[in-house]
């Protein structure tokens, strides 16, 4: 096992020296989970969270296990599973949404905590609905980013958790059994925004919840500015679907494509805009960067960046989301973005996309335009 975990990568992800495809959590995890597996009988695994395929990979090849499920947010991360099963001629999994067909008689569930306590809640919950009785949970973390809380929230489905020694910064906590009187399942919740005019649905894993975050606010103070009403529009990156949404009840000619890696964001997208009423003008699709969307599709395209991946600042993100809307553009169509002011993007937007303008900033936020060239510069 050791070997495989050694030869995993993290491509198609950002690959360096620095950054590693396999963490203590993963060892850990596979080590508290190894007398299990052991004797795991075939379709009763499910890995949730596996960031680049440790553990669903460790658990096939170190233990014989078949039929394993696996869920991961990040479409990046299940790619690379994927590629790194191949290039290791690994079988024994698939990969499945969140959903009730991935826990369904589940007796043994390695997860890596997520950072929120609502998609930690809705996984615990998932789990108690459709598990095993009898299910073993085996959750871990890093210490730094791990609270009581989580426990508690564990609690609130599972008979009992028990928080093991924590070895090589990293902690594993074991949850056994469902609870009897767990709670029924609560996702997607739902928010009315009468401000907005237009209700937000969220999965626990979504960025922002059912809240529209400030930035988001900050570009919807502009959407009459934007100019197409007809053709194709795109929302990238576009995390609970509020700005696809917004734009397509106020240019009904528009073809609104919102797109997200995240497949918490995708599936809160997807439920935004079916409740508001839109399904026939927005389209959601999970992809990275809209890398399923042809060049020189879209006249228009909106854009709030994250600024960070986990705790880790990454501009590298953003800037990488401005090359992907570079590509999208018609030539004259325009990249309407909203960022954190201090991070200074303006040079970026006119190198990678073109001419490049203010349209509206405050201490916190700044909204610009950038239309698209004739033709790609280097």
């Amino acid at each position: 096992m050791n070997d495989v975990l050694e030869a995993l990568r993290r491509y198609p992800d950002v690959e360096a020296p620095n950054l590693h495809a396999v963490d203590a959590t993963d060892r850990l995890l596979l080590g508290e989970a190894a007398p299990l597996l052991a004797d795991a009988p075939d379709g009763t695994v499910v890995v949730i969270g596996d960031r680049y395929g440790a553990l669903t990979l460790g658990a096939t090849s170190g233990h014989g296990v078949t039929g394993v499920r696996t869920h991961q947010d990040r479409l990046t991360g299940e790619r690379a599973l994927h590629a790194n099963a191949e290039q290791l001629g690994i079988e024994g999994f698939t990969s499945h949404g969140l959903t009730p067909d991935l826990v369904a008689g589940a007796r043994l569930v390695l997860l890596q905590l997520p950072r929120s306590l609502d998609a930690l809640d809705e996984v615990a919950g998932l789990v108690a609905a459709h598990a095993d009785p009898s299910v073993v949970v085996v959750a871990g973390g890093r210490v730094k980013h791990m609270t009581v809380a989580m426990n508690d929230v564990l609690a609130r489905h599972l008979t009992h958790v028990e928080a093991r020694l924590a070895r090589q910064k990293s902690r594993a906590l074991v949850a056994t059994g469902v609870r009897a009187d767990h709670p029924a399942a609560r996702w997607p919740e739902r928010t009315p925004h009468p401000d907005l005019g237009l209700t937000v649905c969220a999965h626990g894993g979504a960025f922002a919840g059912t809240s529209v975050d400030i930035g988001t606010r900050a570009l919807l103070a502009h959407l009459d500015e934007v100019g197409p009403t007809t053709g194709t529009a795109v929302d990238l990156g576009c995390g609970t679907g509020v700005l696809a949404v917004a734009l397509a009840r106020s240019r009904p000619g528009l073809d609104v494509v919102a797109t997200d890696e995240s497949a918490a964001a995708v599936a809160s997208a997807r439920a935004t805009v079916e409740v508001n009423g839109v399904t026939d003008r927005v389209r959601v699709t999970r992809a990275v960067g809209g890398d399923d969307l042809p060049d020189a599709s879209a006249d228009v395209v909106l854009l709030n960046p994250p600024f960070h991946v986990g705790a880790t600042v990454a501009p590298a993100v953003a800037h990488a989301l401005f090359a992907d809307a570079a590509r999208l553009l018609r030539p004259g169509g325009e990249l309407w973005a909203v960022w954190n002011s201090h991070l200074r993007y303006r040079p970026a937007l006119e190198q990678v996309v073109g001419p490049t303008r203010q349209a509206g900033r405050d201490p916190k936020f700044t909204v610009t335009v950038s239309t698209r060239r004739s033709a790609m510069t280097s």
